[in-house]
């Protein structure tokens, strides 16, 4: 038998007859105070000074030290830890006995006392009296090495937030990066409206879709990889201003910036273009750091940046040319065909001038994008929703930004394409592309044309993503971070991939 095993049947024999004194599971505890606040309120105490100050805390036990008619405990709740002290004489009896006999690092436990500050400088609660609230029947990982696997603590977000303080802090400040967005927003006159997450038809981004099946009405419906277009067709419908922070997914790579699951916000302003839209991004941005951080720099990877405002300028074309050494504005399909195929980059359609020119870019100049920048100009080809540039000597590009950050695409923007019938002709080949195999391709959208139709104001919109946000502003290394429950391989598949690397030897 392991060590484990004999913990949690020593556990379960404590469980079996606290069973017989006390309920060990009752329904609820009456929560007065905080460990926070109670030591914020007390810190001016002098060492060994008792108060008559009555709190009521509860918490999970993290430690437990018996010293016969002492019982020094450390209590931790939503607010931080604070220790308990159990006194033989002081606490109710029948509690004291019960704490000492069967209270084990893990279990839930709430207590009554007056408020002292120990001998060693710590406040503290002098218990009068005790209440088991949960026994734990697991043992919590190891004092003093906790719980460090990375894979663990994302399978076990529950345990890794117990065993690591520090973790919480990055979600709560991801808390306080949403409300800043709204306060923000709100302050603009924005209405947050809701968009479905299910739908028969998708579209606003290049991305394979999940595809699921609704039994009710014996269709397949497809889980969101956009918003984009439901927004559009309220800025028909009359708003000026909408945006939604939604969940999209989309069955593509998991990596530091990718998860199949994450999180985006859209944003659509009528009578905008996606010039608008770079003074809104960086505005927010800016905002957002001061707000939660109380400065626009922070520190990712080792390194300084800063999110203040103006951010950096340069188009796609101009970039490539600083980066690549090449001038693509210059040089025709063929050459571009030839140049990526020399340097072995991979594109969507080396054929393409446009696709090349974004295989390119992405092989050169996205890793080089440390400090916030906005990449505007890009080709025509990359998207069917953005207008086409409004200078004639830029036919071949749209007016779309993308802002990088520490080599990462922070979010999208364009100025929206709301000429009905180009809108249908790019769609169309998109529909030809999905139906040819490629699985990014948009399907046609027969309402979404017909909205367009009806007319849509000349409009800008944005595409901003969160996790990437707080990944930055919280100095979070991977995605995984900063999403409470990020996207894990089964362990059974895990498990199984192992047996077979096995038999392959």
């Amino acid at each position: 038998m392991g060590r484990e095993e004999q913990i949690i049947n020593e556990r379960k024999r404590k469980l079996k007859e606290l069973r017989r004194l006390v309920n060990p599971y009752p329904h609820r505890f009456d929560v007065k105070d905080y460990s926070s606040e109670v030591k914020e309120k007390f810190k001016g105490l002098k060492d060994d000074e008792r108060t008559k100050s009555k709190v009521r805390v509860a918490g999970r036990v993290m430690t437990v030290r018996n010293l016969g008619k002492l019982i020094f405990a450390t209590v931790q709740d939503s607010k931080g830890r604070m220790q308990i002290i159990l006194q033989k004489g002081v606490t109710a009896d029948r509690d004291f006995g019960i704490f000492k006999k069967y209270v084990d690092a893990g279990d839930f436990v709430g207590v009554e006392g007056l408020v002292m500050k120990s001998r060693t400088g710590e406040v503290s609660v002098l218990v009068k009296k005790a209440e088991m609230l949960s026994k734990s029947l697991l043992p919590l990982p190891e004092k003093w090495h906790g719980l460090k696997d990375d894979e663990e603590r994302y399978r076990k977000r529950y345990l890794d937030l117990v065993m690591n303080p520090e973790v919480r802090g990055v979600f709560d400040k991801r808390t306080m990066i949403l409300d800043s967005i709204r306060e923000l927003l709100k302050k603009k006159g924005m209405v947050e409206v809701d968009t479905p997450f299910l739908q028969t038809i998708y579209g606003g981004a290049a991305a394979k879709p999940f595809k699921t099946h609704l039994n009710a009405l014996d269709i397949d419906l497809f889980l969101a990889i956009s918003p984009e277009l439901y927004l559009k067709r309220l800025i028909v419908g009359g708003y000026d201003k909408v945006y939604t922070i939604s969940r999209n997914f989309r069955n593509e790579g998991i990596d530091r910036w990718h998860n199949p699951e994450f999180s985006m916000m859209e944003i659509y302003c009528a009578y905008n273009d996606y010039n608008d839209m770079m003074d809104l991004f960086e505005e927010i941005y800016e905002y957002v750091a001061k707000k939660v951080n109380g400065s626009t720099k922070v520190k990712f990877r080792g390194e300084e940046i800063d999110f203040k405002r103006p951010w950096k300028r340069m188009s796609m074309a101009s970039c490539i040319k600083k980066y690549a050494k090449i001038d693509v504005d210059k040089k025709s399909a063929k050459e571009l065909a030839s140049f990526v195929k020399k340097n072995k980059i991979e594109s969507k359609d080396d054929k393409s001038w446009g696709w090349n020119v974004q295989a390119i870019f992405e092989h050169f100049c996205e890793e080089k994008l440390e400090q916030p920048t906005f990449i505007l100009d890009h080709p025509l080809e990359t998207t069917p929703l953005c207008k086409i540039h409004r200078n004639e000597k830029m036919c071949r590009m749209i007016e779309r930004f993308e802002p990088f950050c520490m080599g990462a695409e922070l979010g999208n923007a364009y100025s929206e394409l709301n000429d009905p019938e180009l809108q249908r002709s790019l769609l169309e080949e998109q529909q030809a592309s999905l139906s040819k195999g490629d699985e990014e391709a948009n399907p046609l959208d027969e309402d979404f044309i017909n909205a367009i139709e009806v007319g849509m104001p000349p409009t800008g919109g944005l595409g901003l993503g969160i996790d990437r946000m707080v990944m930055l502003l919280t100095g979070q290394d991977s995605i995984k971070d900063v999403i409470m429950f990020p996207f894990m391989r089964p362990l059974d598949v895990e498990d199984k991939k192992k047996g077979d690397g096995k038999k392959g030897k």
